[in-house]
């Protein structure tokens, strides 16, 4: 995903603003309006939306239920309410001032692989550096989780350990936010690997991890090993 990122970047060298939607989120009808103001605010560089609903943690959620979430969501909160600093965006729904990343020489990561897990945390520390990442909760859409097309349990498994030690230590992720997401992940393949949910292939997962934390503890831990990988 780094790579297609990158190739849409260059294809558009004349945009300052920048918006990545994934295939499986639905943005709210007033979403470019709303992202369109908020981008007059000169020192904001990433924003991500506020979810109304995020179906990567479970099954997923349905266009219709999508498409109802989106139609009763509450009334918009007022602009001195509305922007809230973040850690990093989410790819599935990233705004990013492209002028920034230029004169800086930012770009997406390709040494993250098919899915680039945490592609934007990367992204989003590497332009922090020049100015604000927030969410905004005026900038509203639902993603719909989908888990069709994504990358095996497997490879994911290894991403969830390889990636966060690699930015860690290329430094665009803290050692602390590395290790709660390694932790967190592994813990979860582990407890939930006893009684998988049909969803998700824990084991697999699970599996990946342990195949990382080798990798890692033998100083040959990359996240481009996923490859590799049948």
């Amino acid at each position: 995903m780094p790579a297609q990122r990158n190739a849409i970047i260059a294809a558009c060298v004349d945009a300052d603003v920048m918006v990545f939607f994934d295939d499986d989120y639905y943005p709210s009808p007033d979403y470019l309006a709303e992202t369109e103001k908020l981008f007059q605010v000169q020192n904001i560089v990433v924003a991500r939306g506020y979810l109304l609903a995020d179906g990567i943690g479970g099954p997923g959620i349905e266009p219709e239920q999508a498409l109802r979430l989106i139609v009763d969501r509450k009334p918009l909160p007022p602009w001195d309410s509305a922007i809230k600093a973040t850690y990093g965006g989410y790819g599935c729904n990233m705004v990013v001032r492209m002028n920034t990343a230029r004169r800086h020489g930012i770009a997406f990561d390709e040494n993250l692989p098919l899915y680039g897990w945490q592609e934007d945390i990367d992204f989003s520390r590497a332009l922090a550096a020049y100015g604000r990442v927030v969410i905004c909760l005026r900038m509203t859409g639902v993603h719909l989780g989908s888990k069709r097309g994504r990358t095996s349990g497997l490879k994911f498994g290894y991403s969830q350990v390889a990636n966060p030690v690699y930015l860690c230590k290329k430094g665009t992720m803290s050692p602390g936010y590395a290790g709660r997401l390694v932790l967190k992940n592994l813990l979860a393949n582990v407890l939930k690997s006893l009684k998988p949910e049909p969803w998700v292939d824990r084991r697999g997962r699970l599996k990946g991890n342990i195949q990382a934390l080798g990798d890692l503890a033998r100083g040959r831990i990359d996240p481009r090993r996923i490859l590799c990988m049948e």
